[in-house]
């Protein structure tokens, strides 16, 4: 009887870690531009001032969680109106979507901040151990002082650029000045240290150690993208039919690809483009910023590597020149995408500049729903919330409609007349009675709708500048 094998092969293969080379070219130059500009508004946005007047924050962006607040430099987001934030998340994933289907993962290539950062990360490792072989021979070189020296100078830059990412976003939660020193000198809250740090330990393992495995297996993206692209999509191919057989250069019968290598070894991913569209390719065009120079060095024609559609590819093979970009560009899908992101857009700025300073919920008290008098009037209960969106107090008074005329006696709890003040940027509970009296009650159905007005009264010396409405019912009769 034979016994089984102790030496099966293993279902896991461990990673290699991939050391893309250094490039030059237009692709590379855009990424350099936009990750220079990205991290600059990461970075830089918590720490602009914008005069709000007094009682209101300064902070240009400030997600102000205690006081339930979105401010964003002249607009101001409470918690009711979270269908803005609502329409901007839709609006974010239409222009995804719009990307996507026009060029394919520039989303991945130049603006995702696991890719924006892991090149950061990569670009320090090269000023620290070298280009693409100085990196490989380091990694495989037994633990000596060389190596040490380089790796803890590596991880601490490293390390700095995290606590720095973790530290830029909690400053859009609070005043980044004040939390700033605070930082320093140990008195900052527990949460602002706990949230810093789990920022930074990630950025450091995703962006230092994890790179594309997060593009490969913790996104979900790369499976999705799919159902966003067609035949006209415009994405990096490589065409073979130009490039193929590979061999050397003015061999007869060889094609265009010298079998350099040159794409392999610059691109974030380590895959190798020349065996077609693959699930980790994030379009990113170092490959072609690395095949055109090399085109250049052999006299070749630029364009072996480079964006093209499917469409493209039939009519090149068959010796005719490709579509225009445009003609990719602009098409029913992607101008359908277009249509729906600008109607969310205008319907988000209308809703924006429509909206009153005025918040007000009305609510019956419904146990019980009126009470008789002594006199035989009939009086409702409701229960007010005002909120003040204003920078200041102000007051607001209180009126009442119905269609037959001003049938009801208004009155406010602990107030003697028909105004309340509402402190700045606060909500206020306020009871009010609302009494028909014994006249009107008797003629008055079960259900008598009216309307209620608030009128904002504005500051002490400013008079009346807004008014709402809520239309509400009064219950009761009197038979």
């Amino acid at each position: 009887m034979s016994t089984p094998s102790t030496n099966e092969p293993s279902l896991y293969a461990a990673r290699e870690p991939i050391f893309p080379r250094r490039v030059k070219g237009q692709f590379r130059t855009l990424k350099w531009w936009l990750m220079a500009v990205l991290l600059g508004i990461y970075y830089i946005t918590p720490w602009i001032r914008w005069d709000r007047g007094p009682n209101l924050p300064d902070q240009a962006v400030l997600i102000d969680m205690a006081n339930r607040r979105f401010f964003f430099f002249m607009i101001e987001i409470w918690p009711h109106e979270f269908y803005f934030v609502a329409g901007l998340l839709i609006m974010a994933g239409l222009g995804l979507f719009l990307f996507t289907s026009a060029a394919g993962r520039v989303w991945c290539g130049y603006a995702c901040p696991q890719t924006v950062w892991t090149d950061l990360f990569i670009l320090v490792e090269r000023w620290v151990e070298g280009d693409r072989n100085a990196r490989i021979r380091l990694h495989r070189q037994q633990w000596n002082g060389e190596k040490i020296r380089k790796r803890l100078v590596k991880w601490a830059i490293w390390f700095a650029i995290a606590i720095a990412t973790g530290g830029a976003w909690i400053f859009y939660f609070t005043d980044a000045p004040a939390l700033f020193w605070n930082l320093l000198d140990g008195t900052a809250h527990p949460i602002a240290y706990t949230t810093m740090f789990i920022l930074a330990a990630t950025t450091f393992a995703f962006g230092g150690f994890a790179r594309e495995q997060m593009c490969i297996y913790a996104c979900p993206w790369p499976r999705i993208q799919a159902a966003m692209m067609d035949e006209d999509t415009l994405t990096i191919g490589y065409r073979e039919w130009r490039g193929e057989p590979r061999g050397k250069q003015n061999v007869a019968g060889n094609g265009d690809c010298i079998d350099c290598m040159a794409c392999v070894n610059v691109c974030p991913m380590g895959i190798d483009i020349r065996n077609g569209q693959q699930l980790a390719c994030i379009t990113c065009g170092l490959c072609i910023d690395a095949c055109n120079d090399m085109m250049d060095k052999i006299g070749k024609p630029r364009g072996l590597i480079g964006y093209l559609a499917l469409t493209d590819e039939t009519r090149e093979r068959d010796g005719k020149p490709p579509k225009s970009v445009w003609s990719h560009v602009f098409r029913v899908r992607t101008i359908i995408y277009t249509s729906l992101w600008s109607l969310v857009g205008i319907a988000l700025v209308v809703a924006l500049f429509l909206r009153t300073e005025i918040d007000v919920n009305v609510t019956p008290v419904r146990n019980p729903q009126f009470v008789v008098l002594k006199d035989g009037s009939i009086r409702n209960t409701y229960e007010m919330r005002l909120r003040n969106k204003h920078g200041e107090d102000h007051w607001f008074a209180f009126s009442a409609t119905t269609e037959g005329g001003d049938i009801f006696v208004l009155t406010l709890e602990g107030e003697d007349s028909l105004k309340v003040k509402v402190p700045a940027n606060e909500t206020r509970t306020q009871r009010l009675y609302v009494t028909a009296p014994a006249e009107a009650a008797a003629a008055a159905a079960d259900r008598t709708e009216f309307r209620l007005w608030i009128e904002d009264l504005g500051s002490d010396t400013v008079p009346g500048t807004d008014r709402v409405h809520h239309d509400t019912v009064f219950n009761g009769k009197v038979e």
